[in-house]
C-alpha cells in the first residue's frame, strides 16, 4: 500500500492524538515525514516518540517550515500549532501544494479567516477542520433525531455551556488567556458549540449580539479568597498550600517533560496564575444567533462552574428535543482522556406535542471527547472510509462559519450593537450539511416516533 505523506507543525499536548494516529494506529496507510516546533526540545520529545513507532520523521524548527515542505514534500501538513499562527501555516502549506488537516479554531479574526478563505479558493488545496464534537456518537444521535422531522423544523435553541474550575480556569494558565493569541474563549472554545449548531441545524449564522466580561478570574477574586502573596505562577508561589487552582508541574510527568523541562528553550509557562492582571479574555458570556433557516440561538459560556458539560433544547413544530451532557474534569497534558462522558449525567428526551415525552437509549461511546476522538481520527487517517449519511467531515467553510460566530460576538462585545455575519468576510461559500425538515411541510398531528440506532 502507497501511503500518505503528513508533516506536523506544532508539537504540544494536542498534537500527540494526530502523531499517535499517523505512526502507530494508521501506519499501514500514513507516515509522518517530517515535524517542525518553535521548541526544540519539543521536536526532540516528538522525535523519540516516532522512533519508538519505527519512524523517522526529519526535524525542523519552525522558521524553516517552508524548508521542511520542500524538502520531505508531504501531501498533507498536520497543523496543531496557537491559534493565532494557524493562517500562515494553513496557508503557506496550501501555497506549497499541501492539503492541511488544523485542529480548530481554524483560526482568530476575519482577517486571517479571509486570508485561509482567498488562498484555498486560488490553490485548489483541501483543509480539514477536526470538530471533533460532532463524532461524539450520542451527538450523532442528536443530528439523527433533528434530520428525521420528529420535532419538525427547528425554530430556536437554548445552548448552555458549562467549564469547570479544573478544565475552566486551564485557559486562563495558558497562551489561552491573551486574546491576540486564542480570540478568547468565543473563538477557541464556542468554535466547538457554534459547529454544532450549525450542523444540528444544517444552517449558518446571520447576525450576532452578545455580552461578556471576566467575573471571576480576577485579581479581586485572588484577594477575596485571601491570596494576598500569589506569585505570577504556580511554581514556588507561597500560596500553593492554600490555592485550590495551583498546578504543580512537577508532580505531573507529562506536562513536567513537554512544558516545565522545556520552558528555558522559550520562556513558555505552563502554570500562569489563573488570576493575573495580564488576562483579557471573557469568562462569562451570553449570545443570540440568528441563522440563515430562520432559527435563533440563546448561548451562554461560563468558564467557573461546579461540573463540566452543557444542557441543549432544541424547540421544533413538532415539539422539543432536550439534551444534557455531563463530562469528567481534566485539564490538558494530565494524562486523563479528555471530555470523557459520564453516563448518568448525560441524557436525551424527545417531548412531542400533544404526546407523551420519551427518553433515547444514549450511545455512551468509548475514548476522547465522549467516544469523538477515535472515530475522528478514522474518518482522517483510515484507508478505507464508509459513507457517512451525517456529512461529519467539515472543511475550512465551516472552520470559517465557525469561528465568524465567535469573531462576530467578540465584536459585539466590543461595540455594544448586533454584527452581520456575512460583513466579516467574502467569498465564503456555504457547507456542505445534510437536509433538514422544511418550515413548508403540513404538520402531522400524530405522534412521530423515532428511536435512533447507535451510531458511529
Amino acid at each position: 500500500m502507497v501511503k500518505t505523506r503528513y508533516a506536523q507543525v506544532g508539537l504540544g499536548d494536542r498534537s500527540i492524538l494526530f502523531s499517535w494516529a499517523i505512526t502507530q494506529q494508521y501506519a499501514d496507510s500514513s507516515e509522518l515525514v517530517a515535524i517542525c516546533d518553535s521548541n526544540p526540545g519539543r521536536v526532540e520529545l516528538r522525535r523519540m516518540m516516532a522512533q519508538e513507532s519505527g519512524a523517522e520523521p526529519a526535524c525542523y524548527p519552525a522558521e524553516d517550515f517552508d524548508r521542511m515542505i520542500i524538502e520531505t514534500k508531504p501531501e498533507i501538513v498536520v497543523v496543531t500549532t496557537m491559534d493565532s499562527t494557524h493562517d500562515h501555516y494553513i496557508c503557506r502549506a496550501m501555497e506549497l501544494g499541501c492539503d492541511v488537516v488544523i485542529e480548530k479554531p481554524m483560526t482568530t479574526d476575519a482577517q486571517k479567516c479571509q486570508r485561509i478563505i482567498d488562498t484555498q479558493k486560488a490553490t485548489g488545496r483541501r483543509v480539514r477542520v477536526t470538530f471533533n464534537y460532532r463524532y461524539a456518537p450520542f451527538r450523532t444521535q442528536v443530528k439523527d433525531l433533528l434530520m428525521s422531522g420528529v420535532v419538525g423544523d427547528i425554530k430556536s435553541v437554548d445552548f448552555h455551556w458549562m467549564l469547570d474550575t479544573t478544565h475552566g480556569a486551564d485557559y486562563f494558565r495558558r497562551w489561552h488567556r491573551q486574546n491576540c493569541n486564542s480570540g478568547g474563549l468565543l473563538v477557541h472554545k464556542a468554535t466547538h458549540h457554534f459547529d454544532l449548531i450549525n450542523w444540528w441545524l444544517s444552517t449558518v449564522p446571520e447576525t450576532v449580539y452578545a455580552s461578556g466580561s471576566r467575573q471571576f478570574y480576577t485579581t479581586k477574586t485572588a484577594e477575596r479568597y485571601g491570596f494576598t502573596q500569589r506569585t505570577e505562577r504556580c511554581l514556588g508561589c507561597p500560596e500553593s498550600v492554600n490555592c485550590p487552582f495551583f498546578m504543580d508541574l512537577q508532580a505531573d510527568g507529562v506536562r513536567k517533560t513537554l512544558y516545565l523541562d522545556q520552558e528555558h528553550h522559550d520562556g513558555y509557562f505552563r502554570d500562569r496564575c489563573v488570576f493575573s492582571a495580564e488576562i483579557d479574555i471573557e469568562d462569562n458570556i451570553q449570545a443570540v444567533v440568528n441563522y440563515r433557516s430562520g432559527a435563533s440561538l440563546s448561548y451562554s459560556l461560563h468558564a467557573f462552574m461546579p461540573w463540566e458539560g452543557y444542557t441543549v433544547a432544541f424547540n421544533g413544530s413538532r415539539g422539543r428535543i432536550e439534551h444534557i451532557c455531563m463530562e469528567t474534569s481534566y485539564t490538558s497534558g494530565d494524562g486523563s482522556v479528555p471530555g470523557e462522558l459520564i453516563p448518568q449525567g448525560t441524557k436525551i428526551s424527545v417531548h412531542p406535542l400533544f404526546h407523551a415525552p420519551y427518553d433515547v437509549e444514549v450511545d455512551e461511546g468509548g475514548g476522547g471527547h465522549g467516544g469523538a476522538d477515535p472515530l475522528l481520527m478514522a474518518d482522517i487517517f483510515a484507508a478505507e472510509k464508509p459513507a457517512d449519511p451525517y456529512l461529519r467531515a467539515a472543511d475550512h467553510r465551516a472552520g470559517a462559519y465557525s469561528i465568524l460566530t465567535g469573531i462576530a460576538a467578540n465584536l459585539s462585545i466590543e461595540q455594544g450593537i448586533p454584527i452581520r455575519v456575512d460583513s466579516l468576510v467574502k467569498g465564503l461559500e456555504l457547507p456542505d450539511y445534510p437536509p433538514m425538515p422544511s418550515p413548508d411541510e403540513l404538520i402531522d398531528p400524530r405522534p412521530l416516533k423515532h428511536s435512533t440506532a447507535k451510531r458511529s
